[in-house]
């Protein structure tokens, strides 16, 4: 599919339950949101690889020639079970494209993770195709809906389509196309390799939910889609505090090593708080008492933002959500 132009779209999520303790071996719930990230492809004809990510106002544009360097810096792999071999081969790509070592920045990492995935997956097929990639995203960067891996899962799905790897995906409803459940598979396994270079130790939950959809849950990298659920209308309140998943994933595991024996039991009630979710959740489906489930749904909301302040990844710009939200919900009820 090198020689077409196609667009690529991938949802962003929202994590019900379970994050961060996800990272951990526990149960998290995760749901697809109408947020998209696009990517559209096409050939270059002038034996280019351009990347335009105009939200983060990156423009770049390689010579095919110089981009074969990927080829000798990052070994062969199973095309099929990828895997980022060292990191030393990481690092040989951050210095090709002339990013300072240790830096986190938006910019930085989506330039590494493509330069990245377009040399492994191309060195895996042995073909380089000169392609010209634009992505724009609807979803805002660091408010914890997958944006980092919604560009990861359209970036797998681009370049395994542009190497031929995945053939031309089956059309469904309302004129959207869908590619088979082995392929859905392969694209999330490169995009997991995308978002390990964004976030260093992910959970894979993002990339599952932004290549699959609808809701999942997620445990110990099996990936279950969720049918007896309800149709829920969620109120999402962007702070607008940015937040690095890379460093809170890191702080949680620093103190789940120093403190475990308090740290532990809280994650387990974390793991805990998503299996009673989903009870509630195939109640309210099945339509038994509706409204008393939903407001255990916020009770169990409410339990999860205390244990996330626990283990150091709250904000008090969300604790003070979590005290308006039930006046919102008064409100709602009492029809004002």
């Amino acid at each position: 599919m090198a020689d077409k132009t196609f667009i690529i779209s991938a949802p962003g999520k929202v994590i019900l339950h379970g994050e961060h303790a996800v990272v951990h071996g526990k149960v998290a719930l995760a749901v697809s949101v109408n947020l998209k990230t696009y990517l559209r492809v096409q050939p270059c004809s002038d034996q280019k690889v351009q990347l335009n990510l105009p939200n983060i106002n990156v423009h770049l544009s390689w010579k095919h020639a110089a981009l074969q360097f990927l080829q000798s810096a990052i070994d062969v792999v199973d095309v099929l079970n990828p895997k980022i071999t060292s990191q030393e081969q990481v690092n040989q790509v951050r210095r090709f494209a002339g990013i300072p070592e240790g830096s986190t920045d938006t910019m930085s990492l989506s330039i590494l993770c493509f330069l990245y995935l377009y040399g492994a997956i191309s060195t895996s097929c042995g073909q380089m195709p000169s392609i010209d990639i634009l992505v724009w995203s609807e979803l805002p960067i660091g408010a914890g809906l997958g944006s980092s891996a919604a560009y990861s899962v359209c970036l797998a799905a681009a370049l395994l389509s542009a190497t031929g790897v995945i053939t031309c995906p089956v059309p469904q409803e309302k004129d959207t196309i869908r590619w088979s459940e082995d392929e859905l598979e392969l694209i999330n396994k490169w995009a997991f390799q995308g978002e390990k270079l964004i976030h260093g130790n992910p959970s894979g939950v993002d990339n599952a939910v932004g290549t699959w959809g609808g809701m999942l849950k997620y445990h110990a990298g099996k990936i279950v889609p969720l049918s007896s659920v309800p149709t829920l209308r969620i109120l999402l309140t962007n702070t607008k505090v940015p937040r690095s998943t890379k460093v809170l994933v890191a702080g949680v595991k620093d103190k789940l090593n120093k403190l475990p024996s308090i740290i532990k039991p809280v994650l387990d009630s974390i793991d805990a708080i998503s299996y009673e979710c989903e009870r509630v959740l195939a109640a309210i489906a099945s339509g038994i008492a509706v409204d008393e489930h939903y407001a255990l749904l916020e009770e169990l909301i409410d339990i999860n933002q205390h244990h996330l302040n626990v283990i150091g990844v709250g904000h008090s710009s969300l604790d003070r959500l979590c005290q308006i939200q039930p006046l919102l919900w008064w409100k709602h009820l009492n029809g004002l």
